[in-house]
């Protein structure tokens, strides 16, 4: 009998030892992917590999667009005093001077501001009796409105502001109504 409780025990034993084999070789058989589910995988990753090379090249070429755009904007801010200049010029030649100096200055004046121009300057067209907007102004004091429908717009324009392409280089001095 004793021989036959060990022999019982023992075929128990192999018995769990190979249902033991059977689960682990079912689960190596289940974890190990097909074909089909690699190149799924690999697909995968190559669209999301590729579409993050086309965002990369996009966003390059965008930065270096704006790079050039903006490159020269230094150069343009310097120039900007010049410009004012001109304009000084002008009203003063026109106050005191004789026709001919006149006509060269401003023909100075107006080649000069072409070829800023060309290179995307652009003057922000301000008037008196506009709405204030903080984007674009820079409200440099306040008066007391001369009338009601000037009490929170521009009075008058002291300083002509100026955007390079989208971008707003200087902006307009303005002098708002209280």
């Amino acid at each position: 009998m004793e021989n036959q409780d060990i022999n019982e025990e023992n075929i128990n034993q192999q018995e769990e030892a190979k249902v033991q084999n059977e689960t682990v070789t079912e689960e190596n058989v289940t974890a190990e992917p097909t074909a089909e589910e690699v190149l799924a995988q690999e697909k995968d990753r190559y669209i999301r590999l590729y579409a993050e090379f086309e965002n990369y090249k996009k966003r390059t070429s965008k930065e270096k667009m704006d790079y050039f755009q903006y490159a020269n904007q230094e150069m343009m801010v310097s120039m900007l005093g010049v410009l004012d200049d001109f304009e000084r010029a002008i009203k003063e030649i026109a106050k005191n001077g004789n026709e001919a100096d006149l006509q060269g200055v401003e023909l100075i004046y107006n080649k000069f501001k072409n070829k800023l121009t060309e290179k995307g300057l652009k003057t922000m067209e301000v008037r008196a009796g506009d709405a204030f907007n903080v984007d674009y102004h820079e409200a440099i004091t306040q008066i007391p409105a001369p009338s009601d429908d000037l009490k929170g717009k521009i009075v008058d324009v002291i300083e002509t502001g100026y955007t390079l392409g989208e971008k707003v280089i200087r902006f307009a001095k303005v002098v708002t109504g209280n």
